[in-house]
């Protein structure tokens, strides 16, 4: 019996997915339309079948109407890329195994392209580098962690990977201009969403 043909795939990827619910809304518009999705991760979606014209503009033009955008551009989808290999060690890694001197090694590793050149381009586009891009997301990260008040903040700087509490508490008040403490005890600490993060002058 013959065995049956792989169907092909198609990978996309979309810009402003930050979030598991941005999953989750990308994954029910897109199965909507009739997409055939077969995995939706963050930044990235895989479908059945290859993207004709016409498909192409069905989806890009749900994406538009939920926040979100098609990346076409081969330079924007490299600067996605770079970000979400961020997201993923800042929110699913253990940063406390992972050294800030091995975070070059680990975003080159997962975009698949020499550092140099990705740091080259990312500030040149972003105007930032990808060094302060990190500490803008491990920020968010431990505002986060100390919303939720599971952890102290020791235990905090230890997760995100800190040599000291003073490091953290140092790196938190440059960035938001409070300290750790100062920011646990406020009533209202919203957190700034991920797409709209831009360095703090």
């Amino acid at each position: 019996m013959p065995r049956a043909k792989p169907v092909e795939t198609t990978t996309l990827l979309v810009k402003n997915m930050v979030c598991n619910r941005c999953i989750r809304v990308v994954r029910e518009e897109l199965e909507n339309i009739g997409v055939d999705v077969r995995s939706v991760m963050l930044g990235e979606v895989v479908i059945g079948g290859t993207l004709d014209r016409e498909k192409k503009g069905k989806i890009a033009a749900v994406l538009r109407e939920n926040g979100f955008e098609l990346i076409e551009d081969r330079r924007v989808r490299t600067i996605e890329q770079i970000k979400h290999a961020i997201l993923k060690l800042v929110y699913e890694e253990d940063l406390e195994h992972h050294p800030p001197a091995k975070y070059s090694a680990y975003i080159a590793e997962k975009v698949g392209q020499d550092y140099h050149s990705l740091s080259t381009l990312f500030s040149s586009v972003e105007n930032i580098t990808i060094e302060q891009y990190i500490i803008l997301q491990k920020i968010e990260r431990v505002k986060e962690l100390l919303k939720y008040g599971e952890l102290t903040l020791s235990e905090i700087s230890y997760k995100m990977g800190y040599s000291s509490v003073q490091h953290l508490s140092n790196q938190f008040k440059k960035v938001t201009g409070m300290t750790p403490s100062a920011f646990k005890n406020m009533v209202q600490n919203a957190r700034t969403p991920l797409d709209k993060i831009a360095l703090q002058r």
